[in-house]
């Protein structure tokens, strides 16, 4: 049996960048942080004579064309996988649709149980690369990069999305004593609400490539943002980076009306009256986790614990995609 797993993630800033429609123009760059919520996807051989694959339905096949998970099929066709002996799970800490990245961290917890089984040694960067032409290329998901970028290296880490489609990839210089008080201060609770984020990305896909002023400029400042967010981790002022937060959020909601609604503006102010320093809604918008800074986290949780929110406690992963049995 082959299991491998891969870290969900949260943006740290400069999240909107990563899409090709923007950094194609006008180059990308953003700060992810990986977590210690993770996708598993586990791999052995069978006694059947068809192809085995679980995850929220089971499938039973006789051939790679007849499976209906697009990720699933694309990468035993893109990897020239055709053995039918084979059973293919899944399973996750946290649900689909909740912001954290989980269809980048699914496909690079795939794409390295398949390699583990055609016993390749693969890179993070190659993994992330591969599981972009999945999704971005031959699925044509109105998607960005940096889910499957920061899942295959963990980390709290920097990328820069360059003109040419070329990713570059560097650790963000943060003390030790900072990302422990940084990990110290980060409380994340789920809305209970769980969203596609294809509508709203597509809808910001669709702008850039319109060259819409109002999305384009909106990015501009959402990749300096996530440059300020940068300069205060690395130089350990996480009052400044909570602010920055908060500014992003501001600004984020501008691009679309589907970021956010009214209950989520309310949970988001109950926790900034009540000792958050700045927050926002990971992910695309439209429901998952919020996520605040705190020196306060006493105050905060009794607030949001008080408003019915469930908190999801998280650390920094710092392994990214990895096997775990082979």
């Amino acid at each position: 049996m082959i299991i491998a797993r891969s870290p969900l993630r949260i943006t740290l800033g400069g999240g909107g960048t990563d899409l090709p429609s923007y950094y194609r123009e006008h180059e990308g760059f953003l700060v992810a942080a990986a977590i210690d919520r993770y996708v598993y996807i586990t791999i052995h051989t069978t006694f059947v004579d068809y192809l085995i694959v679980k995850y929220s339905k089971l499938e039973s096949v006789t051939s790679v064309d007849e499976i209906q998970h697009p990720i699933i099929r694309e990468a035993l066709k893109m990897l020239d996988i055709a053995c039918k002996r084979l059973e293919i799970s899944s399973m996750a800490d946290i649900p689909a649709g909740t912001g954290l990245g989980s269809s980048g961290s699914f496909t690079t917890a795939l794409l390295r149980a398949l390699h583990a089984y055609q016993k390749n040694i693969v890179s993070p960067q190659t993994l992330a690369e591969q599981a972009c032409h999945i999704e971005i290329e031959r699925l044509r998901e109105p998607i960005g990069k940096q889910d499957q970028f920061i899942a295959a290296y963990g980390g709290v880490t920097c990328f820069r999305f360059d003109k040419n489609d070329t990713v570059k990839v560097w650790p963000a210089a943060i003390s030790l004593e900072t990302l422990h008080n940084l990990e110290d201060g980060l409380v994340m609770y789920f809305t209970g609400m769980a969203r596609s984020a294809s509508s709203i990305l597509k809808d910001q896909d669709d702008r850039s490539k319109t060259k819409d002023l109002a999305i384009i400029d909106n990015l501009h400042y959402v990749k300096d943002l996530g440059l300020r967010s940068l300069k205060a981790l690395e130089a350990g002022d996480l009052q400044k980076f909570g602010s920055l937060m908060d500014e992003h959020w501001q600004h984020k909601k501008k691009r679309s009306g589907a970021i956010s609604n009214p209950e989520i503006d309310k949970w988001y102010d109950l926790a900034m009256r009540n000792g958050a320093v700045g927050g926002k809604l990971i992910g695309a918008g439209g429901g998952g986790f919020l996520l605040f800074y705190t020196e306060d986290k006493k105050r905060v949780r009794h607030a949001m614990r008080e408003a019915g929110l469930e908190e999801v406690r998280i650390r920094f992963d710092f392994e990214g995609t990895k096997t775990l049995v082979q």
